[in-house]
């Protein structure tokens, strides 16, 4: 199975993405690498962007090819060594359909069952081998549903709904709970956050955000969890909070240089970097690293293209496995 087309058309990818070595023994040891990897977005001029990966050996973005088919808000995230792009919409109605990146030969897969409604604005992560789809809009309303898929029956199913109904909100995972974080309810942005706990199966009200946000980002670094940019009733934030489990409290971090809603947050080879967004007047495709040791943000580079409600994660990946010499250039 090939990339395809919107009109469902089988495209040849131009290059695999990866080459995997066997010359090497299995008692050497490897040196483990993060690639990011950027996917998708549809500008409101009906713009389509593809995918891109970072190789942080070259510090460097490349394009690898188209998306599969157009989507725009939708959840992304990587399980099992793929990456799942999770309902969205198209430009002209939300999708319930699921794919799956297979980075090892660089082609899209519809072999993932579909979610039960179509939803837009969700929050995906992985959390104990499952993907889980929190909140999002279903085209007329804000929901509070959320579902969980197990790769090994290819099947999604419901658990128990949040507290609050949530769309545009950040989700991370922190010590085997999943944290649903801001957001939207359909009126204005939240300030509320709660937890997943699946083995109970029930959601709890946690500490709240110091201030309201929707179309946040979202990650878990260096123990806590980190929730950046997004819009407020106002405007556009550049600013940064973190959550302490320890001492169940927020407490505010130094602001990113650039205002981000609908900004992708990610965590790498060490590093806490927030990708693209926009800042109340563009779509941006600067990226800005966390330094923890000067607890300062500094500027890292820039994506090829802007990913307007695209989506960002990683995949660990051994370095002696990699010949990055055959990911494609494009500069």
């Amino acid at each position: 199975m090939g990339i395809y087309e919107e009109r469902a058309e089988q495209v040849e990818p131009k290059q695999k993405l990866l080459s995997w070595r066997t010359k090497f023994a299995e008692s050497r040891k490897t040196r483990p690498v993060e690639l990011l990897f950027a996917i998708g977005g549809l500008s409101p001029t009906g713009n389509v962007s593809g995918i891109e990966c970072y190789n942080p050996l070259e510090h460097e973005w490349r394009i690898l090819g188209p998306v599969s088919r157009h989507r725009s808000r939708a959840g992304v995230a990587a399980l099992n060594g793929s990456i799942y792009a999770v309902g969205g919409h198209d430009g002209l109605v939300c999708l319930s359909s699921v794919e799956r990146y297979d980075l090892e030969i660089n082609e899209w897969k519809r072999d993932v069952a579909s979610l039960s409604a179509p939803k837009q604005d969700v929050a995906v992560a992985e959390l104990g081998g499952y993907l889980y789809c929190v909140g999002g809009h279903d085209g007329l309303l804000c929901v509070n549903t959320v579902e969980r898929y197990d790769p090994l029956v290819n099947k999604w199913c419901k658990v128990a709904p949040m507290n609050h109904r949530r769309r545009g909100l950040g989700v991370a995972v922190l010590d085997g709970y999943l944290y649903a974080v801001g957001g939207s309810d359909g009126r204005s942005p939240l300030y509320s956050v709660e937890r997943y706990d699946p083995v109970e199966d029930r959601w709890t009200p946690c500490a709240p955000l110091r201030s309201c946000r929707e179309n946040l980002g979202c990650a878990t670094f260096r123990g806590k969890i980190y929730a950046v940019g997004g819009r407020d009733d106002l405007t556009e934030l550049s600013s940064v909070e973190r959550f302490d489990p320890l001492t169940n409290e927020w407490s505010a971090v130094p602001s990113m240089k650039s205002k981000r809603s609908q900004v992708s947050l990610a965590v790498a080879n060490g590093y806490l970097l927030a990708v693209g967004g926009y800042d109340g007047v563009v779509h941006v495709s600067t990226v800005e690293a966390f330094d923890w040791e000067l607890n300062a943000w500094r500027r890292f580079g820039n994506t090829q293209t802007r990913h307007p409600g695209g989506g960002v994660t990683a995949i660990q990946i051994s370095s002696d496995d990699l010949d990055f010499s055959e990911l494609p250039r494009t500069r």
